[in-house]
């Protein structure tokens, strides 16, 4: 480790490690320490969220991954967090627990044409470290790239390991432009999409809800969602719950001064509309 800079909530550096794919943080979804692996250290996405925190963004895929260098940095992190000093000096009493491994970083994780290979590497680094069915690993996705094979055949892998996969749906998708994830997507894509990555491995809806230019999602937008996620259900998708969260870090995007947190209590009425369709929710302010 190259800092002993105590780690927090609000500083998700991808650097902090001194690595080029392999990185710790506190996340409050998490309750605790995630090790983030990067796969698009070159700050590409196929997506472009407004509320993203990766400067520089820009569109495009992963880079050709180094994964004797990924392989090599997750195995020296990991060995500081389970036998070194790494929760005593970097992380605050209240979150010194291991929660996951989890492949997210500055892009889409699953646009990398090595990440099956990734995949199985990183599942093997936690079997020599004891720490399969231990803690999670995570895939966190846009699901763009569900329809390809390589992904689920690594989905279906990290399922047997325990694994979980975070599906983004910030809003109802409908067919056209996504202001919020600013892409042209298709709602009979999407569910297909979400349907692949429920029956491969068990899957949460991830969710981030704002203002923008002073308003919330309006009704007519909350109900579309709602009626999506209850349309899913219905169809046969096993959706483990809702990870519900809000802005808890400045975008590094265009629109930044174009958001705000939306009120505690509106996102707590939401969860508990979720909640109505029988679905577990994490609510993260």
């Amino acid at each position: 480790m190259t800092s002993k800079t105590v780690l927090q909530v609000i500083d998700h550096s991808r650097d902090s490690a001194g690595c080029v794919y392999v990185y710790p943080v506190v996340s409050r979804r998490a309750g605790g320490v995630s090790v983030g692996i990067n796969l698009n250290p070159n700050n590409a996405c196929n997506w472009r969220c407004v509320y993203c925190q990766v400067p520089d963004l820009k569109r495009g895929g992963a880079p050709e991954l180094d994964l004797e260098l990924m392989e090599t940095e997750l195995r020296h992190l990991l060995h500081d967090i389970v036998r070194g000093d790494f929760m005593q000096t970097r992380v605050p009493p209240e979150a010194r627990r291991l929660n996951d491994v989890a492949f997210s970083g500055n892009g889409e994780p699953t646009s990398s044409l090595q990440f099956l290979a990734c995949a199985e590497r990183v599942m093997a680094i936690l079997r020599d470290f004891d720490l399969t069915g231990k803690i999670k690993l995570v895939l966190i996705t846009n699901g763009s790239q569900l329809d390809r094979k390589q992904v689920q055949e690594a989905l279906s892998l990290m399922s047997a390991s325990g694994g979980e996969v975070w599906f983004k749906l910030d809003r109802a998708p409908e067919d056209g432009f996504s202001v919020v994830n600013q892409i042209s997507h298709k709602r009979t894509q999407v569910a297909r999409r979400l349907m692949l990555a429920a029956r491969h491995c068990p899957t949460w809806i991830q969710t981030c809800m704002f203002e923008m230019d002073g308003a919330l999602p309006d009704e007519a937008q909350l109900q579309g969602y709602l009626d999506f996620l209850q349309e899913s259900i219905a169809a046969g998708v096993k959706i483990e719950g809702v990870l519900l969260y809000g802005l808890a870090r400045p975008s590094m995007q265009a629109e930044a001064g174009r958001l705000a947190a939306a009120p505690a209590v509106w996102m707590q009425e939401l969860a508990q509309r979720i909640t109505g369709l029988g679905l577990e929710v994490k609510l993260s302010l």
